[in-house]
């Protein structure tokens, strides 16, 4: 009763039915311009991560101090199916996973709140517990390096190149719409190194504590009141933050008879740089200085692609003479590519479908009508596809390949009925309308129930 008040509705109100069809690829059109792209849908699970760094801890120690307060902070919270960690030598990493309906800012709010409660358990110098980027495996967007040009090699070596990354190009990659995290590679993190000389400083009389402290305490700014004078106010600072080599040398360790003993005459001040725990090669020509790009899990891949591309465009403008940026992965060959090849196959397919159609019916505009179908489906998936969050990718443009057979099925089956009763009824004084509607009624109810079970 309902599909034949549906087909009744649609022959009567033919006005209406083409109305509803202008909006329908209205819409679908609308949707497809806002339709996320990507190569591969994002099936990681809901996850939040958190980590801690604590380089003076073994693993069993980190799983003793760090990761099981956090995991029995983190055992009442709600909507969680599971929780796993990992401990090892200096890290710790646990991975709280929840259900799929779980809004991710709401679950990073939940386990921020356990970590506080859970750091007052940690001793403050094994390190901070934090959540990691709100990112996934497939977030690895856009990675590049910074490589001198010919004849700059020499002028740039890892530690002004890694210099380079972290302060001018990282800092401008910040804010860009969809991208999360921009994480640096290889070279050498410049530092001020204070390397003390034992012989000088059991001389002087002074500890290792009390240096420490000296060039702790000398390097910061300090506010005062204010003077008034006429109309005016000046207001008093005291400048003390460090600028130099020079200055971090003539902080005064301790005054011994009026005379200053400072940071030079027990140590060597020196640039340095942190640790390293691994390293970054390009081409197998030696060490790079690189990133990579995590992109915002949900986050359109295309358009966060080409916001990165147009802002390294800009910051290629800002580096040094002979530096570039130069990126070695790039989605976007992938995404073009996956998308050419679905697109290339439904456009093939349609006119395939068309040709068969036209063909087999012996009727062009029958073979049209049918064939009408196909666009009309795509553009209403595209519209749920958008009104659901779905991206267009390999899978789910895979997936509406084999529901545009199933709709032109359908179809192909209640118009070779319409031409069966045409036939049959051909010497019946009865309006096409009607014949339509007969034909269409008799049918409509085993194609849905097919196109279910399919």
């Amino acid at each position: 009763m309902f599909f034949d008040s549906i087909i009744r509705f649609s022959i009567r109100n033919k006005l209406i039915i083409g109305l509803l069809m202008l909006g329908l690829v209205g819409w679908g059109t609308y949707a497809l311009l806002r339709l996320p792209i990507d190569a591969v849908p994002d099936i990681t699970t809901n996850q939040v991560v958190v980590l801690t760094q604590s380089p003076a801890l073994a693993a069993q120690e980190m799983e003793q101090y760090i990761t099981t307060p956090i995991e029995l902070s983190l055992a009442n919270v709600q909507g969680v199916i599971e929780i796993r960690s990992v401990s090892r030598l200096g890290l710790s990493v646990i991975t709280v996973v929840f259900e799929d309906d779980m809004d991710i800012l709401r679950a990073r709010q939940l386990v921020d709140e356990q970590i506080r409660q859970a750091t007052q358990d940690i001793p403050a110098e094994f390190g901070v517990p934090y959540l990691a980027p709100i990112t996934t495996g497939l977030g690895e967007i856009y990675q590049y390096t910074l490589v001198p040009q010919p004849g700059y090699e020499t002028r740039y070596d890892l530690t002004e190149l890694r210099t380079m990354q972290d302060w001018i190009v990282k800092r401008q990659l910040a804010g860009i719409p969809g991208v999360v995290e921009v994480s640096s590679f290889g070279g050498h993190v410049k530092q001020y190194e204070v390397s003390i000389d034992p012989e000088r400083l059991r001389a002087s009389g002074v500890t290792i504590a009390e240096v420490f402290d000296a060039v702790q305490h000398n390097n910061g700014n300090t506010g005062g009141s204010y003077l008034e004078k006429s109309s005016q106010a000046y207001f008093i600072r005291g400048e003390g933050t460090v600028k130099s080599l020079d200055d971090i040398g003539n902080i005064v360790v301790k005054t011994t008879n009026s005379v200053p003993l400072l940071v030079r005459n027990v140590a060597e001040v020196t640039f340095g740089s942190a640790v390293r725990y691994g390293a970054m090669t390009r081409d197998g020509q030696g060490e790079a200085v690189g990133a990579v790009v995590l992109m915002l899990k949900g986050a359109d891949a295309e358009r966060t692609i080409k916001l990165v591309k147009e802002r390294v465009a800009r910051i290629q403008q800002s580096l040094p003479e002979g530096v570039r940026v130069e990126p070695f992965i790039d989605r976007t060959k992938l995404i073009g590519k996956s998308i050419r090849t679905v697109r290339n196959n439904l456009l093939e397919g349609g006119l395939i479908v068309v040709f068969v159609l036209v063909l087999l019916l012996g009727n062009w505009r029958a073979g049209l009508i049918v064939a009408s179908v196909i666009p009309l489906a795509m553009l209403f998936t595209f519209g749920m596809m958008n009104a659901f969050g779905v991206s267009a990718n390999l899978m789910s443009l895979g997936g509406l390949a084999i529901g545009l057979g199933m709709m032109v099925d359908g179809s192909v089956v209640i118009l070779e009925n319409i031409f069966r009763h045409m036939e049959n009824r051909a010497e019946e004084n009865v309006s096409m309308a009607r014949l339509a509607s007969e034909a269409a009624r008799e049918v409509a109810r085993p194609i849905v129930f097919a196109s279910s079970i399919i």
